[in-house]
């Protein structure tokens, strides 16, 4: 008997055979033109992006780490401050508080939406706070309405982690245009992706746009003519010519990504097993589909000996890691963030995945759990 096929997490060569020709024959103008460091493709892109994103500004830069680490910087944010953030997301969201000097205060999420819970943010408030960093995690928007009115009365800084959420929305706003900058991160596995490391900071702040752009050129006014320490941080040519094909065909992609994930919800709703929800007032851009379930460690033993691909993402909280022991927290401070390091799995979720792959994965979780 012949066994069934496996199940990719992720599938970039069928989308990189399809634009390889319209993408190869931009960087054989670059190469003719001799432009590889911010060039027309880097300028065009920020000015497309920009108008995607719904904000007066998009400065490309190297990576999503970057483009948050630049942010703060941009905010003159540093040693003394503290900087209001999730312990349930990846490392380089607080890590990059730690950067510049400044001391992250973590939060516990809401189990539902996996974003940070507005309702506990207001109470971490202190006379040091200077900001705070939502992530959009997964693609599922955070609570940006609710986090904005606690800025607001508090004179705070909003920079928005969207790095896994490009496209979404949040009351009929995109993700990046809702904060003093959005940051974003175009790593392959990305909701919009290159094939390299890249990344974006959005913001309707002139001033704050001037900054990032000399920050990320070595704080360089003009040529050899230096205003500050900033870094080496720029968006590759050959990736930004990648990211404006893939932005002219983002909504139909993230369309097709929700497609997928309605098909799971119709499958796995009746197993006992906690769907990914939407947010009421906007889109879920699903860079990842992640379930719950207690029977989690049987679900990825069958997905794994049936090759299909799955991840665990953030299996402990960033909070209760050895880096930040100094802070002393302990588990009781995020319950709803430990308790889902035994119970979260993703599934493979991309625009070309089909209909007879998901129902694959969904026959291995229903025997798995039977």
């Amino acid at each position: 008997m012949t066994k069934p096929e496996g199940v990719p997490y992720l599938d970039l060569s069928r989308e990189f055979n399809s634009l390889k020709d319209e993408w190869f024959a931009m960087i054989s103008e670059s190469g003719a033109r001799g432009s590889w460091i911010l060039g027309p493709n880097v300028h065009a892109f920020e000015k497309e992006a920009a108008d995607f994103v719904g904000t007066r500004h998009a400065i490309g830069v190297a990576n999503g780490t970057d483009a948050l680490y630049l942010s703060l910087r941009a905010l003159r944010i540093g040693p003394g401050d503290e900087v209001i953030t999730t312990p349930y997301t990846f490392f380089s969201t607080s890590e990059v508080i730690d950067m510049v000097g400044a001391t992250p205060v973590f939060v516990d999420i809401e189990a539902n939406s996996f974003n940070i819970n507005p309702a506990l943010i207001e109470r971490a408030v202190s006379e040091k706070t200077r900001a705070i960093i939502p992530v959009h995690l997964f693609g599922n928007p955070a609570d940006m309405t609710a986090i904005r009115t606690i800025a607001d009365k508090h004179n705070l800084a909003v920079i928005e982690d969207a790095a896994q959420a490009f496209g979404a929305q949040h009351d009929r706003q995109r993700v990046g245009s809702m904060g003093i900058t959005g940051c974003f991160s175009f790593y392959p596995t990305k909701v919009l992706g290159c094939y390299g490391d890249g990344g974006l900071v959005t913001t309707n702040s002139d001033e704050i746009a001037e900054a990032v752009r000399k920050l990320r050129n070595h704080g360089a006014a003009a040529s050899f003519q230096h205003d500050e320490i900033g870094m080496n941080s720029r968006l590759d040519e050959v990736q930004a010519a990648l990211l404006r094909i893939k932005l002219k065909t983002l909504d139909k992609n993230i369309a097709a990504r929700q497609r997928v994930a309605s098909q799971y919800d119709e499958r796995l709703g009746n197993m006992g097993i906690t769907c990914p929800t939407r947010p009421q007032q906007g889109s879920h851009a699903f860079n990842l589909y992640t379930i719950r379930s207690t029977k989690r460690d049987a679900i990825r033993e069958a997905l794994m000996a049936n090759a299909i691909g799955n991840s665990t993402c953030y299996p402990e909280p960033l909070a209760l890691q050895k880096v930040y022991e100094r802070l002393a927290y302990t588990a009781a401070d995020f319950p709803v963030s430990v308790s889902l390091g035994d119970e979260v799995i993703s599934l493979p979720v991309y625009p070309d995945m089909s209909g007879q792959q998901v129902e694959r994965v969904c026959q291995v979780i229903e025997q798995a759990i039977s």
